[in-house]
Parts: C-alpha cells; structure tokens; sequence
C-alpha cells in the first residue's frame, strides 16, 4: 500500500488506516481475541502501518488488544491512542486535567507494550481545561520521548489553533464521509492553513454507507446505533437514496459502494488518512481494495453534483452527543 503524510509533519503512514473500536466497543458484543488479533495482523500483512484505538474503548481493552496484537512488529507500525474522559469512560464525562493526561499517557504505554505513543490525539476538547494546558502537557511527554505526535479529535477552529499555537498538531481525527460533510466548511480550510494532516474516522458512514444496513436492520442491544437519531428507521429508508448513488457508481467502476466512499475521502486531499474499522477479514480486504480506485475529475464531478441534490436526514450523535463535538 501505498503511503501519505500527515501534513506538514513528516508522520508517514499507509494511506488507509485501521479504526480498531468496532473489535471491542461500540457495536455490538466484542470480536474473540484470537480473531481480532487475526484481523490486525492481516491488516498489516496487507500494507496497513496506521492503527487507531483509545483507552475509552472497553475501557482499556482495545489498547492491551493492540500491544498483543502487533509486538511482533512494532517498530513498523504507528499506534494511535487517545486520552480525555474521566475513567476513560466517555459516559462519566470529559477529564482533560494534565494529570489525568499524565496518567492516561503511562497507563497506554504499558497496555500498549511499547516505549512511545505515535500519536496522541485529545478524544473530545474539554471545556474545563484551556486548551493551551492540555497542548502544553503533550508538549512536555513529547520532549520525554514518551509521545511522538499531538492530535485533537472532533475540535473547532479555535481549539486547533489554540492547541497548534503551543504544539504544533500533526492529525486532527474527526467524522468525515459523503454523509458528513461538515469538515469541508471551517476545518478543511484551516488544516491546509496549519499543515495539519485529517484522519476521518466512520468514513464508510458507521456502515450505512457499505448498502448492507436498511431500515429493515436490527442492531444489537449494546450497539451505539441505537442512540443515533440519523439511524432511526425513518431516517435510514429516506437515506437509502446516497446508498443507491454510490451503487451506481461502483457499477460503473467495478467496485463496491464502500470503496468508491474511501476513494472519494483519498481524493479530496493528500493528506488525508482515512480509518475504517470492521471485524470481518473479507471486509478489511474491500476496504484495502479502495487505495487501488483513482476517481478523475470528471467522476469526482458527477458525484458532487449527484450528491448535492441529496438531503441526508438525522443528527449524527444524540443530544447527548452533539454537546461534545466541533469546540
């Protein structure tokens, strides 16, 4: 696979990552050890250097995941992790103290089994905290060695500049696809500004954009789904209309409606590092599938203006939710 650059950085990973989440937290029951150890391994075997999970996420299970799951070849990986919740707990609120930073940063590098943390993004931006504190504990676990890169995730404007204005900020991670759009109005903007590279994680949509969920779809009782309002059964029939855009286009392109929603994201800039997640290896593979797609002009065209004339219904988090995101 080939490789992108987080901005101005000088941080190479491969063009696709690997959101880990969904193998532990979020949707549904956890995948067993063994296959989603599989899973990652195969990931990398496939070209995949970029691997994306938290401390929320289990709590702490994904990350003690990971470190087993690729201390073969470590040196060849970069790990991303991520502190900001009270408990590392996202239910218990937002705790972006240094010394909960500290603690978070020691605590992920022993699950981790590792000496550093390539990058280390701020879950959610705390409200509590000012942001040139956080940006300056970073800065100083970077001059320790102990953290490589500082990331934000689901930050505003004045957040990133505050944070890049400390430390500069290699990644921001923030939701992204043909459903959500949001980005490209402030973020992008100010990313290509700054020299910051832009990780979208759900890029396929949380899955509704593979065409394989309708509103006939039954989740399980623990998937996050459930609370979002954009995943309602109204909301997904009237979204089926995106779905079936992108089947035509896979037609045309001898694809599939998930990769041409990752060739769309690579397309938009060269230093964007999307991170689909799954817990089926056939579904890795289509995804890995995607960096081989080029989208010329003309078809990036077509889906602009097909795409316009789509109004995708639903809020993407509950209320609950959407109190956390673009500070």
């Amino acid at each position: 696979m080939k490789k992108r650059q987080l901005g101005n950085s000088g941080l190479e990973v491969s063009t696709l990552g690997l959101g880990c989440m969904g193998l532990s937290f979020g949707y549904g029951p956890a995948a067993q050890k063994e296959d989603a150890i599989k899973l990652i391994r195969t990931a990398y075997e496939s070209g995949v250097t970029f691997f994306d999970t938290a401390e929320a996420y289990g709590p702490f299970t994904n990350e003690e995941l990971l470190g087993e799951a690729l201390a073969p070849f470590r040196n060849e990986v970069v790990i991303a992790t991520k502190f900001g919740f009270k408990d590392g707990k996202p239910g218990s609120g937002m705790d972006s103290s240094p010394i909960r930073i500290r603690k978070v940063a020691e605590d992920a590098l022993k699950r981790l089994k590792t000496d550093r943390i390539d990058l280390f993004y701020q879950h959610r931006v705390d409200p509590n905290v000012p942001m040139e504190d956080v940006a300056g504990v970073v800065k100083e676990l970077i001059w320790e060695g102990k953290v490589k890169h500082f990331g934000l995730s689901e930050a505003g404007e004045q957040s990133i500049r505050k944070a890049h204005a400390v430390q500069p900020v290699t990644a921001l991670q923030s939701e992204y696809s043909l459903w959500w759009r949001e980005p490209e109005q402030d973020i992008l903007p100010v990313l290509e500004e700054l020299g910051i590279g832009f990780v979208p994680f759900s890029p396929l949509g949380k899955g509704f954009l593979t065409g394989k969920i309708d509103e006939n779809t039954s989740f399980d009782q623990s998937d996050f789904r459930n609370t979002v309002p954009r995943f309602s059964e109204d909301n997904r029939k009237a979204n089926q209309a995106l779905v079936g855009l992108l089947q035509n286009i896979a037609g045309e392109k001898n694809a599939t409606p998930a990769q041409i929603a990752l060739a769309w994201l690579l397309a938009q800039k060269s230093w964007i590092v999307p991170i689909p997640g799954t817990t089926k290896l056939h579904r890795l593979e289509e995804n890995i599938g995607s960096a081989d797609i080029i989208l010329n002009e003309s078809d990036l065209t077509d889906i602009q203006t097909a795409v316009a004339k789509i109004e995708v219904q639903g809020h993407r988090y509950s209320e609950q939710g959407q109190k956390m995101v673009n500070r």
